[in-house]
């Protein structure tokens, strides 16, 4: 059990039999009455956020999330092969489990696979993703615009929006975050 005034973002916990990341936390003093915390909570089985206040001094239970890195190696239908670094051990995800992360996952990329005594919640990406672009229009010459962007297929399907200058075959900078253009890779 941890206080919730000891609670930090980016940490797990246990409530009302899920389990909740913590993604943002307030502390609140008013003038009259006592102190609570409100916390912005993901579930981590459903992905919904839920807003949460507890009062100061309440107890909620930390729950330990093991990470096990993993290396994505194909999909076939709607599931998708993962294989433990360590054991070599495969292990299948369902789409439903990833979720729209299934367009950033290339062969070979190592992602870290979240359990919780022995259940798979899902999996954290890389920040950022090198890709290839596979098609994309050529830039008009003499457009130099910073601000002109557009569409490029990457060799996961996903399509973005990239500066004009970059071409057909060039490797880029994807964020997993919001699956947007970063730089050349």
């Amino acid at each position: 059990m941890i206080n919730v005034n000891d609670l930090k973002v980016a940490m797990t916990i246990g409530m009302d039999g899920n389990i909740y990341t913590v993604l943002e936390l307030g502390h609140v003093k008013p003038g009259k009455g006592a102190a609570f915390v409100t916390a912005k909570l993901k579930n981590l089985r459903t992905g919904s956020i839920i807003e949460e206040r507890f009062n100061a001094g309440t107890k909620v239970e930390q729950a330990r999330i093991e990470k096990k890195p993993m290396q994505f190696l194909y999909s076939m239908n709607d599931n998708y092969t993962f294989m433990d670094m360590n054991t070599y051990e495969q292990i299948e995800l369902n789409k439903s489990v990833i979720g729209d992360d299934a367009k950033l996952l290339k062969e070979n990329l190592e992602v870290d696979i979240m359990f919780f005594e022995g259940e798979m919640l899902g999996m954290n990406l890389p920040d950022k993703i090198a890709m290839k672009v596979v098609h994309t229009e050529p830039g008009v010459k003499g457009n130099t615009t910073s601000t002109a962007m557009k569409d490029a297929e990457l060799e996961t399907g996903l399509v973005i929006k990239v500066p004009m200058f970059i071409d057909q075959d060039e490797i880029v900078l994807v964020s997993s975050k919001d699956g947007k253009y970063v730089s050349r890779a």
